[in-house]
């Protein structure tokens, strides 16, 4: 069992640290959503798609 005190700090630290972004998919775009659909690993899938693109485009992180 996790501590208030650990909720709390897990809380801070998620708050300042963790990134978000959503994403629409409007029914134009519904090929798009329906292959992600298929990844079992959405965010993995997204984020290696952002590297590959930030290599083949040489930009540094």
């Amino acid at each position: 069992m996790v501590s208030d005190a650990q909720k709390r700090a897990n809380e801070r630290y998620r708050k300042e640290s963790v990134k978000q972004f959503a994403v629409r998919f409007y029914p134009a775009d519904s090929d798009a959503w329906e292959h992600l659909q298929k990844q079992p690993n959405k965010a993995g899938y997204i984020k290696a798609l952002i590297r590959a693109d930030m290599e083949k485009n040489k930009i540094q992180a």
